[in-house]
């Protein structure tokens, strides 16, 4: 039986009432599992491929940007040895290159939207993926020692929100 149709599906889930409505419990929760890290891999691929096309846009705007300003030097230079006609042909080509540009910009920050969304939902799954683990180990992730590495001397990935987050904490009460 699939549970999942789409990633938002295990997002908004409510894992307690999907095993309450399972004949076996147990043989459902791995199969919301399996259908989880399916779906994880999925997100993250999609999440892969919105951060390629955002640094691809990215170098786009750079290299019309560094375009924009050789046709200025350009415009400038043909001005300072009196070609008014080859000056304006390069006065043509910087606005181009400056549409452009500004085109690229709104499709750059759809890009960084993109990317950010799937991020926030690779994370939410991840989330929730986590949640459906703990149930089949029997844990509720609520006492400090289930925060522990699953192996001796690993640690838990955090990345650099959490610790500038945890810093927060630390001054919020006084304990730099």
């Amino acid at each position: 039986m699939a549970y999942f149709s789409r990633l938002t599906d295990i997002v908004t889930c409510n894992l307690t009432k999907l095993l309450e409505e399972a004949d076996d419990p147990q043989a459902a929760l791995q199969e919301i599992i399996h259908e989880m890290e399916s779906g994880l891999a999925g997100a993250r691929r999609s999440m892969t491929t919105a951060e390629s096309n955002e640094a691809r846009i990215q170098a786009e705007v750079d290299e019309h940007a560094q375009q924009t300003a050789h046709w200025a030097d350009q415009a400038r230079s043909e001005v300072a040895a009196g070609n008014e006609d080859r000056a304006r042909l390069a006065l043509l080509r910087k606005r181009e290159a400056e549409d452009l540009v500004a085109s690229l910009k709104e499709e750059l920050d759809a890009a960084r939207e993109t990317r950010e969304h799937l991020t926030r939902t690779f994370r939410a799954l991840e989330a929730r993926l986590a949640e459906a683990r703990r149930r089949e180990t029997g844990t509720s992730g609520d006492n400090a020692e289930e925060f522990a590495p699953a192996s001796e001397g690993a640690a838990a990935p955090v990345d650099d929100s959490i610790e500038d987050e945890l810093a927060a904490l630390k001054r919020e009460l006084g304990q730099n």
